[in-house]
């Protein structure tokens, strides 16, 4: 019988002492089509294990509604994985941070008012339960005792950093005992005492994250963990990034060398990220620190794979640490995929937001502002419709808003609030006889991590005009998950926000980089596959365009702008620029 276990102070599988060098990668960041290129890359630098999240909001989009299929066949995944040489680490949550949309979690947990997440709280847990309910059974067939390559999985993640209800941490080992998984069970927290007491159970083995200084980190370990496999459970190559700010990166020479101390301890680790991939459509997270701060499109991460699965030096050099330590996979080292050569696509058709409303989205009669999980929607954008009397002058104050608003008095942009701007109120003049009160309301992703996590988006109290709340809203969700009855016109002008539609002929289908220069704000889709935000307040520049997403011969490529354009025009690209 195949086994995975510990012994001492060594992992140990089918009797023999084993090191896992992991890395991170991501199914539901790459298409699938891509899958087995960024496994086999993985393999080749060394690494013997595959490590990757399970993100539970595109499982189960509505409650009970679960797809595994396409993009989020796990399964497939794994089984790829393994056919490339690799065992699997899965961490099925069913929190994942990863800054990733609310940390995985779906929104609708959300829709329950004061319903607390991550403890050992009922309508939590039964929700938590079905999804288990769910997902393990693809997983258990493909445990390494049943000739699969899981040999462990997570319970939680970094539950450290968030609570300390333990009950609810052995609730969640049990449910996955009860469903049949056999593999290694562990925690991973950050190497402080208060997350390794509130995130970790006695019996279970402890994983300690870090970037650097892996002997400080590991003696921390040894004092909650005195014998057991040293692990770094997420060595973090590089780092993430946000809209507004500078673009990280990490050098190769110190990744490296951090690497050789860890490996000279006798440590076993995981990279993350080994490759990031992207955050398509509108599923980047955000962080909180009394600032609101959205993540961008990229996840590249500056991990030894980039956004387009190309190696760096980075990947060369850690490889060459691995191999001071561990046999490398024989075979040619991997090269850069081919790229589209640049070229630009003029954008000659525009669609009105304002003028097909009816063709995206039917209203919801109500009262008082409703926010986007009261809606049943998950992402994307919600326009606030109402009726104003006037004359009329004073401050326009929504409450609260989550997480950007462009005003809008009679179908003219007015003004933009922002979660994090210095000014949370405009002086709104309504003329006699009155006008419409618009307000374009974006969630811009979900706190993924810190005590911040219940973030519901769109206007979550009210709006008020004068100090006065109104009252009588016609509210349209906007999710935009279909574009295909838009009413498409020559662009007579470059105004937002507008649908701006281009055509474009290949030859054959090229990974590639789409620039948008003189743009705004906005969405960018080809052949109706969401790429994911654009914002000219960077860092990023450019986003990817994955070859399984074009087709040879004609492609066609939509662009929501919400403000406006310099010039109808696009640019691929065949290099990336993240700023």
């Amino acid at each position: 019988m195949r086994e995975f276990s510990i012994r001492g102070d060594d992992f140990v599988r089918d009797g023999r002492p084993f090191r896992i060098l992991a890395g991170a990668a991501h199914y539901f960041r790459t298409r699938p089509e891509q899958w087995r290129d960024r496994l086999a890359k993985l393999r080749a630098c060394g690494l013997n294990t595959l490590e990757t999240y399970v993100a539970w909001n595109l499982h189960e989009p509505r409650p009970g509604q679960f797809d595994f299929q396409g993009g989020l066949d796990l399964a497939e995944y794994l089984r790829q994985a393994a056919e490339v040489g690799l065992q699997a680490i899965v961490r099925p949550g069913p929190y994942i941070c990863s800054e990733w949309e609310f940390g995985g979690l779906p929104s609708w947990l959300l829709a329950y008012p004061g319903l607390r997440l991550r403890c050992h709280e009922p309508i939590f847990l039964a929700a938590v339960e079905r999804y288990l309910d769910a997902l393990l059974p693809r997983l258990v067939p493909l445990m390494y005792s049943r000739g699969g390559p899981i040999v462990a999985m997570q319970v939680e993640n970094e539950y450290g950093s968030y609570g300390n209800d333990r009950g609810y941490l052995r609730w969640l080992e049990r449910a996955m005992r009860e469903r049949g998984v056999d593999c290694l069970l562990f925690t991973s927290d950050g190497p402080t005492d208060h997350m390794l007491q509130g995130g970790t159970l006695p019996d279970l083995l402890k994983e300690v994250n870090f970037a650097s200084n892996p002997a400080a980190a590991f003696q921390k370990l040894r004092e909650y963990q005195p014998e057991g496999p040293l692990m770094c459970g997420e060595f973090w190559d590089g780092w993430f990034d946000h809209w507004g700010e500078q673009h990280h990166r990490r050098e190769a020479e110190e990744t490296a060398r951090t690497l050789d101390e860890m490996l000279a301890a006798g440590a076993s680790l995981s990279f993350y990220m080994f490759h990031g991939g992207t955050n398509f459509g509108f599923m980047n997270g955000a962080n909180y620190d009394g600032r609101y701060l959205p993540d961008v499109t990229s996840y590249d991460y500056d991990a030894p794979l980039d956004e387009a699965g190309d190696p760096t030096p980075k990947y060369f050099a850690l490889r060459e640490v691995i191999g001071k330590y561990e046999s490398l996979p024989e075979g040619p080292l991997p090269q850069a995929s081919p790229k589209l050569a640049p070229f630009t696509v003029e954008l000659g058709e525009r669609a009105g937001l304002l003028d097909n409303l009816d063709a995206l989205s039917r209203p919801v009669r109500s009262a008082a502002t409703k926010t986007m999980e009261e809606l049943g929607q998950s992402y994307g954008f919600v326009l606030y419709r109402t009726r104003v009397s006037g004359p009329r002058w004073g401050q326009l104050s929504p409450r609260e808003v989550r997480d950007r608003a462009q005003v809008f008095l009679d179908g003219r942009e007015v003004g933009v609030l922002e979660r994090n701007g210095e000014e949370s109120a405009l002086v709104l003049e309504v003329p006699e006889g009155g006008a419409q009160l618009d307000l374009l309301v974006e969630n811009l992703g979900r706190i993924n991590f810190g005590p911040v996590l219940a973030d519901r988006k769109g206007i979550t109290e009210g709006v008020l005009h004068c100090n006065q709340y109104l009252f009588g809203w016609d509210i349209y969700p906007l999710p935009l998950g279909d574009l295909a009855r838009l009413k498409f016109a020559p662009a007579g002008e470059a105004g937002g926000p507008a649908f701006f539609r281009g055509r474009f002929s290949l030859n054959e289908p090229r990974d590639g980089f789409l620039a948008l220069p003189g743009w705004t704000k906005g969405v960018v889709w080809v052949n109706g596959f969401n790429l994911g935000r654009y914002w000219e307040r960077g860092p990023q520049r450019t986003l990817y365009v994955p070859w399984p997403a074009l087709r040879s011969g004609d492609n066609e490529v939509v662009v929501f702008e919400l403000h406006g354009a310099a010039r109808l025009r696009l640019e691929f690209s065949d290099r990336p620029d993240l700023g």
